[in-house]
């Protein structure tokens, strides 16, 4: 069994290498929390420290892991061997596993968190095999520098161990996932409104009582992220995990996922009017939202 306890475990010893923002977000927040990033550490310290055993209700076997990790491998990659490498068209970074975990080249850096690195160090720690591509260590650069390299390499010797390597730790991936999931919590407790800070763990609690509010919770922050970076976000609006659990309100576990499904297609509807036009996000819509109705 894996419980929420061992998880914090996990993520206590991985602080700096698996859940570490890049700098320009955490310039950004200094102001949130005092003048120095002591403040801010503090801060989120007495967050965890006061954080109630009940939102540790998560206990899920390794076969319920591995499930979960199967769904999320769907909603990505269409269950598929091939979709574990994908490069979007109009994106500069690979998209790479069962949750499309974000790799930029070498110089590469836009506005979503890298977190495929994140996942190489993890799964590695956990005794997983590395392909020989990945062994230069977690911190190396995507090798392909463009969409057009990445499609020209889809039957390489290192492009077909990487997708067997992806495929052989589905497992551990689920588990990464996971593990984000409860460094969540206190980083959107740190970034919402002290008004705010109730409902949001409130609600937070509420759907880790339910399995598909769970699942729904793992899968989306996996999909849309914290929500606590401010480069991820139009126009001053975020489109993550805090954002749908600042808008809802509920009490009742029984209807926590349904609130929690229709919280997150308004966010998302929000994004799309938000976005710059030449992103064009509204092609992508409706396939946000049938993946939020799952």
């Amino acid at each position: 069994m894996i419980s929420c306890g061992s998880l914090i475990r996990i993520l206590a010893a991985e602080t700096r290498t698996l859940m570490d923002k890049c700098r320009s977000s955490r310039k950004q927040h200094h102001w949130l929390f005092g003048r120095s990033a002591c403040s801010v550490l503090l801060a989120v310290t007495l967050t965890i420290s006061l954080w109630p055993h009940s939102s540790c209700a998560i206990t899920l076997s390794h076969a319920d892991v591995l499930r979960i990790g199967k769904r999320v491998w769907q909603n990505e990659c269409n269950g598929t061997i091939s979709g574990l490498t994908a490069w979007n068209e109009g994106e500069d970074f690979a998209s790479l596993g069962i949750g499309h975990f974000i790799w930029y080249p070498k110089g590469g850096r836009g506005p979503f968190e890298e977190s495929f690195p994140k996942l190489v160090n993890f799964v590695s720690k956990r005794g997983a095999k590395l392909p020989i591509l990945l062994l230069k260590g977690a911190d190396q650069p995507c090798p392909w520098n463009s969409r057009a390299e990445f499609l020209r390499a889809q039957h390489a010797p290192d492009m077909n161990q990487l997708r067997q390597f992806l495929a052989g730790t589905i497992d551990l991936q689920a588990e990464f996932l996971m593990v984000r999931l409860e460094g969540a919590l206190p980083k959107m407790l740190a970034e919402a409104a002290p008004a705010d800070r109730p409902n949001v763990q409130q609600q937070f609690e509420r759907l880790t009582r339910t399995p598909q509010g769970c699942y729904g919770l793992i899968d989306y922050v996996n999909f849309k992220g914290e929500g606590v970076l401010h480069t991820e976000r139009y126009q001053g609006q975020g489109w993550g995990l805090l954002q749908v659990l600042e808008a809802m309100h509920g009490s009742s576990d029984t209807d926590a996922a349904n609130e929690f499904a229709g919280a997150a297609k308004a966010t998302l509807i929000q994004r799309v009017h938000n976005a710059p036009a030449e992103r064009h996000e509204s092609k992508w819509l409706t396939g946000w939202i049938r993946r939020v109705n799952s």
